[in-house]
This record gives C-alpha cells, sequence and structure tokens, in this order.
C-alpha cells in the first residue's frame, strides 16, 4: 500500500505564494509519473501539473510561468510551488503518484489540502 500525504495549503492573499508537499510513502520500488490535480467547487477535478521520473514537466496553460513542480527522487516527495496566486486559483489540491510497489503497480491519490486565494 501506497500513501501519499500533501501539506501546505491554507488561505493566502491575491499575489501571493505557497508551497505544497506531497510525501509518498510505503513498500515503493519506484515512482514514475506524479502529479498535482485540482478540483474547485462545482467543478470537475484537472490537472494542474506533473513531473516524470526523467525530471520531464508539463503545466496547464492557466499556470504557466507561475507555478513550478520539482520532486526529490531520494525522498519520494514532489513539490508544487505556487507563486503569483489568482483567486481563481482556490481549490483543493491534490497529489497522484504512479509507479511501482513490491506488490505490484500503483495509482495513489492524497486526501487533498485545501487553498484559498482571497482577493
Amino acid at each position: 500500500q501506497v500513501q501519499l500525504v500533501e501539506s501546505g495549503g491554507g488561505l493566502v492573499q491575491a499575489g501571493g505564494s505557497l508551497r505544497l508537499s506531497c510525501a509518498a510513502s510505503g513498500n515503493i520500488l519506484r515512482v514514475n509519473d506524479i502529479m498535482w490535480h485540482r478540483q474547485a467547487p462545482g467543478k470537475q477535478r484537472e490537472l494542474v501539473a506533473g513531473i516524470t521520473s526523467g525530471g520531464n514537466t508539463n503545466y496547464r496553460d492557466s499556470v504557466k510561468g507561475r507555478f513550478t513542480i520539482s520532486r526529490d527522487l531520494a525522498k519520494n516527495t514532489v513539490y508544487l510551488r505556487m507563486n503569483n496566486l489568482k483567486p481563481e486559483d482556490t481549490a483543493v489540491y491534490y497529489c497522484n503518484a504512479v509507479g511501482r510497489s513490491v506488490t505490484g503497480s500503483f495509482d495513489s491519490w492524497g486526501q487533498g489540502t485545501q487553498v484559498t486565494v482571497s482577493s
């Protein structure tokens, strides 16, 4: 069983910054892709950013230039640095990782962390 634990959410004013963390634990052999998703009230969950084991990154257009995803392979931890936050970034942010554990492949999700941006 692979667990993901997010942290770093909170309340911030527009233009401010936050850094989210997602730590993976369990009998992990390899973590491949790690993604951050978000879901705002009344809206569908959407992919925000992703990073591969090789370090390749991708972002949704609305966060390009403001958000940066990075990872620490040794710690099985991924970060999402969010700068110049806007009220429309308000959502619950979820971490999602895929890879291989001692029991087979996994596709795990964290419990989510709330990000609220006030105008």
